[in-house]
């Protein structure tokens, strides 16, 4: 069977300004998960990202795709935490959210298991429209002849399409979103339609005790 190994980018820019955009970290997370997958000669038939920076950055750094850039699919892209904690609080964003790591997780896994179930409006995208492209990103990437797929994605994404390959409640989706680390390798087996989940949330990159320092989850 072929395989789809899907990778979390590495750490971005939490705080800042700009979040899309990985870290120092980011970039040494990122380097090591594409040395381990070449010392065990593991090298992608194909390259996929979604559209956002810090996916690109995330496969530049693990050295792929430099001789041809990879192909991109929007559905690889995180939901818009943003626009959904704008739409539940409005202007009254608590300031811990962004300010406050242990209060942003609160508050986004509240937020999103409520944007499950349409509990406010004024979404830019819903629930049902953000799983179906992640579905249809799914079928993007095993629709090949290539038998090792690379995709970068995010934590949002790679929940849901872990959830939906062992037809889980669609809660089920943050509990393992929360759990996926930057850099880690989340992967698949496929034939036809055949789709099983083999590994998932991945970092022997990272597990000497040198390099247990740089695991991180945001």
């Amino acid at each position: 069977m072929a395989e789809l190994l899907v990778i979390r980018h590495g750490q971005a820019s939490f705080g800042a300004e700009n979040y899309d955009r990985l870290s120092d970290l980011g970039h040494r997370q990122s380097r090591a998960a594409g040395e381990m997958l070449r010392e065990i000669g593991w090298i992608p038939d194909r390259l996929i990202t979604g559209t956002l920076t810090r996916h690109k950055e995330t496969l530049a750094s693990m050295g792929f795709g430099a001789s041809s850039g990879p192909e991109e699919h929007d559905g690889l892209n995180e939901y818009d935490f943003d626009d959904l904690f704008r739409a539940r609080f409005g202007k009254a964003i608590p300031s811990e959210v962004k300010a406050d790591r242990k209060a942003h997780f609160r508050n986004l896994r509240e937020t999103v298991l409520a944007w499950q179930k349409d509990a406010f409006g004024g979404v830019r995208e819903t629930w049902r429209d953000f799983a179906d492209r992640v579905e249809a990103a799914r079928r993007f990437a095993i629709s090949t002849e290539a038998r090792r797929v690379l995709v970068v994605s995010s934590g949002g994404v790679i929940g849901r399409m872990t959830a939906a390959a062992l037809a889980a409640p669609d809660e089920m989706m943050m509990t393992l979103n929360l759990q996926i680390r930057n850099s880690s390798m989340t992967r698949f087996i496929f034939s036809g339609e055949a789709f099983y989940l083999h590994e998932f949330n991945a970092v022997p990159h990272l597990a000497s005790r040198e390099r247990l320092p740089m695991q991180t989850y945001s």
